[in-house]
């Protein structure tokens, strides 16, 4: 078998084997040093670069399983459809219908992202409003990113009736008491779990989660008293 030809065999076996890899381990399997070489084998066959750990993670374009939002993720490392992180911020804020907020995209990717969208702002690529002392993050197109924030508020303001009774529905209730009992030990505050929530696309305000904590009595918690149980 030609040099090339085993090359690109040992390339499939390493990512049929773990699906995820660096440039040592590529460089290992391939008997080669040559990133150049290593690249162009890459692009032969097609790949993507993590958008997490700074990039340094490849995968081959048929093995990822995207989400609705262009997303997969193995064991640590995700990876995106639309490439870097810079462009996968850009695509979620894009094509959200309310804007994402900063905790929501975190959330949703899993690693900070507060400067990259700070850079994608600067470079105009974003915008930004504030929206109840967050940043919402909206298109850069002033037409859509008004709609966006109209949208947002929209969805804000419907979780509060004009009576002041919160309405939550049954399906929503069993939405935040999952996510309360799927994130034990992680902080209960009606902020956060909203956050979490909207990074899985369920549509909540806050006011509607913190009406199911007051209804099934789940307490907040908070950094210090977790730190109290934890000497004891």
């Amino acid at each position: 078998m030609p040099l090339s030809q085993e090359a690109h065999a040992a390339l499939l076996r390493l990512f049929q084997k773990q699906k995820v890899a660096d440039l040592e381990q590529i460089f290992a399997a391939t008997h080669t040093r040559s990133r150049m070489t290593v690249f162009r084998r890459l692009t032969k066959i097609g790949y993507y670069s993590s958008y997490s750990h700074t990039g340094r993670f490849y995968t081959l374009r048929p093995i990822p399983e995207f989400d609705t939002d262009g997303l997969w993720q193995h064991e640590s490392v995700g990876f995106s459809a639309a490439g870097t992180l810079r462009q996968t911020l850009a695509v979620l804020v894009e094509k959200a219908e309310d804007g994402r907020l900063h905790r929501e995209l975190q959330a949703r990717l899993g690693l900070r992202v507060q400067n990259t969208l700070a850079d994608l702002v600067g470079d105009g690529r974003l915008g930004r409003d504030q929206f109840e002392g967050e940043y919402l993050y909206v298109s850069a197109q002033a037409e859509r990113a008004a709609t966006q924030v109209a949208r947002r508020r929209e969805k804000r303001a419907g979780g509060i009736p004009a009576g002041g009774a919160v309405e939550v529905e049954t399906s929503l209730v069993l939405e935040v008491l999952f996510e309360v009992i799927h994130g034990a030990g992680v902080e209960a505050d009606a902020e956060q779990v909203t956050g979490r929530l909207a990074a899985r696309g369920v549509a909540a305000s806050v006011a509607q989660v913190a009406e199911v904590f007051r209804r099934y009595g789940v307490e907040k918690k908070t950094a210090r008293s977790r730190s109290k149980r934890s000497r004891h």
